[in-house]
C-alpha cells in the first residue's frame, strides 16, 4: 500500500481524453435551416436590427459633417445606408452564401472616404451643402468602380481557388482578428460616457450569462433577448439624466456622447421617404479615388471572408465550401455597387457585431436575419420612427460590441481544435500572424494620429491611400501573414498536413463531397440547376 499524502483516486481514462473536434458547433438552439416560432423570430429579428444600428449611425455621424452636410443630410444618409443594408442582407441570405449574415456599413471604407473629403478639388467650394453633394457624388463614383473587384473575384471563382488553400490554422488568426481587431470600438467608446456604457455592459453580462443559470424557468428568455431587456433600461436611464439636467454644464463632447437629444436625427429625419438611386445627382469619377476605394474593397473582401466563417460556425453549419464563399463575395460586390448607386457614403461588409449576436442568442436561423432585413427597410422608409432608435447614445452600442466582437473573435480560436498545438510550426505561425496583425496596424494608426497622414506619404495620393488602407486592417495583415506562412513553410512535409488541420476540411473543399452542404448552402427555387456550385 502506498504511503500517505496521496491526492485521492487516479483519474479515469475517459477524463483524460481531449474534447472531440466538431465540424458543426453543438449547443445551438436553432441552426441555419430551423427557424424559431414566428413571435420569437420577429423579436430576434428586431434585436438584430437594433444591434446593426450602431455602425449604421456612427459612420455617417462621423463623415457627413466633414463633408459639409447638416442634420437633415445626415438623417437621409443613415436612412439610405439602412435601406441598402436591408436589401443586401436579403440578397446575401437568398442568393449569396445563404448564411444568416447581416450586410451593413463597414469601417474599412472610412479611410478612403476621408481621403475623398480632403481632396483638393472640393477645397474651394464655399457652399457647405454643395460641397456635401459633390463629395457624395465622388464617393459614389469610387464605390461603383470598387464594386467591380469583388464582383469579378467572386463570380469568376478566383476567390474559390484562394479559399481552397485556407486551413484551420490560417483561418484562426483571420477570424480571431476580425473580432478582436475591433477592440478600439469597444471599451474606449464605452468610456466616452462611462455612466451609460458600463451599466449596459454589466447588465448585458448579468442578463445573458448569470440569470439564465439562476432563473431556470425563464432561461431561454434572458439569454436570447438580453439586448432587448438591457437597452431600454439604460436608454431610459440616459433620458432621465438628460432631462434631469445632469449634463447641463458638461463639456460639449460629453453632451454629444451622453445626451439622448444631441443626435439631431429625430428633427432632421423626414416622416416618410424612400431612398432611390442617384438621389444626390450623377456620380463623378476620379481614377485615384477609385483605386483607393478598390483597396478598401479588397480589405473588406478578406475581412468578410473571416466573418462569413464565424457566422457559419455560430449558425451550426458545416465549414463553408469555397465555391459558396466565392458566390457570397460576388453578391457582396453587388451590395457595394448598390451603395454607390444609392449614395450611402460607405461600402458594405459582413456585420461582425451581428455575428457575435448569433453566439449570444444561440439562434443561427436564416429566417431571423431575413426578418431583421425587413425591419431595416421598414424603419428606413418611416424616417421619424427609425430616428428614435437611431438616437440611442453610442456608448450603449459600444458596450454591446465588447461582448459581440469577443464572441466573433473566439470563433477563430475555436478552429485551433483541428490543429496540433504541440507543433512549433503551429505556434510560430499562430503567434507571429496575430502579433503582426495587431502591431503593424497599430504603427500605421499611431503615425496617422500624430502626423495627420499615413507612414506612406509620396506625391501620389492614391498610392498612399492604397498602402495605408491595406496595412491599417488588423484582420487583413494577420490573415495575410498566416495564409502566406501556412502555405509556404514546410508545406510538403507529411506531418505538417495534419498539424495545420488541413485534412479536417478536405471533405468541405468541394460542394458535392459532403451531403450537408446541400442542406445549408443550396440556392432557392432550384437555381442550383442553372448556377451549380463546385
Amino acid at each position: 500500500m502506498a504511503g500517505g499524502g496521496g491526492g485521492g483516486a487516479a483519474p479515469k481514462q475517459d477524463e483524460l481524453t481531449p474534447h472531440p473536434v466538431k465540424d458543426q458547433l453543438p449547443g445551438v438552439s436553432y441552426c441555419i435551416t430551423s427557424p424559431p416560432p414566428w413571435p420569437e423570430a420577429i423579436l430576434l429579428g428586431f434585436q438584430h436590427y437594433l444591434v446593426m444600428l450602431g455602425t449604421t449611425v456612427i459612420i455617417p455621424t462621423a463623415l457627413v459633417p466633414q463633408m459639409g452636410g447638416n442634420n437633415e443630410d445626415k438623417a437621409v444618409v443613415i436612412q439610405t445606408l439602412l435601406f441598402v443594408a436591408g436589401i443586401n442582407t436579403l440578397l446575401q441570405s437568398f442568393f449569396g452564401t445563404r448564411l444568416p449574415a447581416v450586410i451593413g456599413g463597414s469601417y474599412t471604407f472610412v479611410l478612403p472616404t476621408i481621403s475623398i473629403i480632403l481632396a483638393g478639388r472640393y477645397a474651394n467650394e464655399p457652399n457647405p451643402h454643395t460641397k456635401f453633394l459633390r463629395i457624395m457624388r465622388g464617393t459614389q463614383g469610387a464605390l461603383i468602380v470598387a464594386s467591380a473587384l469583388q464582383i469579378i473575384v467572386g463570380f469568376s471563382g478566383l476567390w474559390r481557388n484562394v479559399a481552397r488553400y485556407l486551413s484551420p490554422l490560417s483561418a484562426a488568426p483571420l477570424v480571431a482578428l476580425v473580432g478582436f481587431g475591433l477592440y478600439e470600438l469597444g471599451f474606449p467608446s464605452v468610456a466616452k460616457c462611462v455612466e451609460l456604457g458600463l451599466p449596459e455592459l454589466i447588465l448585458l453580462v448579468i442578463f445573458a450569462m448569470y440569470l439564465p443559470h439562476n432563473v431556470h424557468m425563464l432561461k431561454s428568455i434572458f439569454d436570447r433577448f438580453a439586448v432587448l431587456f438591457t437597452i431600454p433600461i439604460v436608454w431610459l436611464y440616459a433620458y432621465l439624466l438628460t432631462v434631469g439636467g445632469a449634463y447641463r454644464n458638461a463639456p460639449p463632447k460629453t453632451q454629444f456622447h451622453c445626451r439622448t437629444d444631441r443626435s439631431g436625427l429625430i428633427g432632421g429625419a423626414p416622416w416618410i421617404r424612400v431612398p432611390y438611386p442617384f438621389q444626390w445627382g450623377a456620380p463623378s469619377f476620379d481614377a485615384g479615388e477609385a483605386f483607393a476605394m478598390m483597396a478598401a474593397s479588397f480589405v473588406a473582401l478578406v475581412e468578410s471572408t473571416g466573418a462569413f466563417i464565424a457566422v457559419s460556425r455560430y449558425a451550426s453549419a458545416t465549414p463553408i465550401p469555397p465555391s459558396v464563399l466565392s458566390r457570397g463575395i460576388g453578391w457582396q460586390g453587388i451590395g457595394i455597387l448598390l451603395d454607390g448607386l444609392f449614395g450611402t457614403g460607405n461600402g458594405s461588409s459582413v456585420s461582425v457585431e451581428n455575428a457575435g449576436l448569433l453566439a449570444l442568442t444561440r439562434v443561427g436561423s436564416r429566417r431571423v436575419v431575413q426578418i431583421s432585413a425587413g425591419f431595416m427597410i421598414f424603419f428606413s422608409i418611416l424616417g421619424k420612427f427609425g430616428a428614435v432608435f437611431a438616437s440611442i447614445p453610442a456608448p450603449i452600442f459600444a458596450a454591446l460590441y465588447c461582448i459581440f466582437f469577443a464572441y466573433a473573435g473566439s470563433a477563430g480560436l475555436g478552429f485551433l481544435q483541428f490543429c496540433n498545438l504541440n507543433s512549433f510550426r503551429t505556434k510560430f505561425i499562430l503567434g507571429f500572424s496575430v502579433f503582426m496583425g495587431l502591431s503593424v496596424p497599430q504603427y500605421f494608426n499611431e503615425y496617422t494620429s500624430v502626423a495627420g497622414f499615413g507612414p506612406v506619404h509620396t506625391h501620389s495620393r492614391w498610392f498612399n491611400d492604397i498602402v495605408n488602407v491595406l496595412f491599417s486592417s488588423k484582420a487583413f495583415v494577420g490573415g495575410f501573414v498566416a495564409f502566406l506562412l501556412d502555405n509556404t513553410l514546410h508545406r510538403h512535409e507529411i506531418s505538417v498536413r495534419k498539424d495545420r488541420g488541413y485534412h479536417w476540411w478536405d471533405k468541405f473543399r468541394s460542394y458535392r463531397t459532403d451531403s450537408r452542404s446541400e442542406e445549408f448552402y443550396a440556392l432557392p427555387f432550384n437555381l442550383n440547376k442553372f448556377f451549380p456550385s463546385v
